[in-house]
């Protein structure tokens, strides 16, 4: 391994054949061969693999839970800190989504030696200040010296078990709030190709970068009926995850979701990653759309890294959501975009129903 490669000079990227969460296998091969796996028999394994959960709830005690993930993906930015970051913020959203607050955190590491010691250092330097940031600790990791980069981490966390947020539970009449914009795999997509303008990498930098955690604290003083984090299978995919779960219709304003920066551009540039035709592919016949373009379709069926949680609350509610969103931490707010994006029905048949046009 080089000891004195300098890691501004890396194209981190180019190693990659997909980037962040647009690697993952398609949903529709993972669900086929996790439905042929061994069903779980232990009754302190709250939640398993059967709702397609964010992550795995094991009880302790009646009042204490763990709440454990695992993520790692390939380079999505050139930097190496920030994609140490980014990784990190995208693997602990999971113990966020649930309700959790992480405590440990090991790292998973495949690295070829060719890019240098001081490369890796920035990796695991970005990931270790994101699992600093959230409170939490490395408690070691793993590695093996491989051709494509790939980094994340596998997280602990704790949950009192009276209090876990699922996936499923969403109501008829109840409001769907996101509480990231839409688009990182687009801009990703564009930025790999030289393509991106600085405004949108900067602003989906922003987004990946930044935890679930003060989202996850606001919500804390509200009801939330569902939640789930937006990642890889994008809106499309986790949010049919959580209408099936539920039994329930999602209809989502199309004009109402908020976008990064250039990404509907990319988007009509056709610089769509492969997990968008994945997504499509597997949920696409369960969604539907008033106004359908290849454009919409698109960011819909995005792969999200790092993604924000869509959550579902009484309506009642909402607007006092959004306010504390917008005003946590002395009215520095969340760090990203949140807004209402639609509602709850009975379910009538379509698991998402897509109304209007982007705004």
């Amino acid at each position: 391994m080089k000891p004195d490669a300098d890691p501004s000079s890396v194209k981190l990227t180019s190693f990659a054949k997909s980037a962040g969460c647009a690697a993952k296998i398609a949903p529709g091969t993972l669900s086929r061969i996790v439905s042929g796996l061994p069903r779980n028999t232990d009754p302190a394994l709250i939640v398993g693999t059967e709702t397609s959960d964010d992550a795995a709830v094991y009880a302790l005690s009646d009042t204490m839970a763990m709440v454990q993930t695992v993520d790692f993906f390939p380079p999505v930015v050139d930097d190496p800190y920030l994609f140490g970051q980014i990784a990190a913020a995208n693997a602990l959203s999971d113990v966020y989504a649930m309700g959790g607050e992480p405590v440990t955190a090991l790292n998973i590491v495949a690295f070829p030696s060719c890019l240098g010691e001081p490369v890796l250092a920035a990796i695991l330097r970005g990931g270790a200040d994101k699992v600093h940031e959230a409170g939490a600790s490395i408690a070691g990791g793993h590695s093996i010296n491989i051709e494509e980069p790939l980094y994340g981490l596998a997280v602990t966390g704790i949950i009192d078990p009276r209090k876990i947020r699922k996936n499923f539970g969403a109501r008829p009449g109840d409001t769907l709030i996101l509480t990231k914009p839409l688009g990182t795999g687009l801009v990703n997509t564009a930025a790999k190709a030289d393509m991106a303008e600085p405004e949108s990498v900067a602003q989906a930098v922003k987004s990946m970068t930044t935890l679930n955690r003060a989202t996850k604290r606001v919500l804390d003083n509200f009801t939330v009926h569902a939640c789930t984090d937006v990642t890889g299978f994008s809106l499309a995919g986790h949010g049919r995850e959580m209408a099936t779960a539920s039994n329930v219709s999602l209809h989502i304003n199309a004009a109402s979701l908020p976008v990064i920066t250039g990404a509907v551009s990319y988007a009509e540039m056709g610089l769509v990653p492969q997990g968008t035709y994945n997504n499509r592919q597997f949920v696409g016949e369960y969604v539907s759309f008033e106004h359908e373009s290849d454009v919409l379709s698109d960011l819909i069926f995005d792969p999200q890294t790092s993604g924000g949680l869509l959550i579902s609350v009484p309506t009642e509610s909402a607007a006092a959501l959004l306010d504390a969103l917008a005003s946590y931490d002395g009215g520095k707010g969340i760090g990203t975009q949140a807004a209402a994006i639609g509602t709850v029905s009975e379910f009538d048949g379509t698991s998402i129903h897509i109304a209007g046009e982007l705004a």
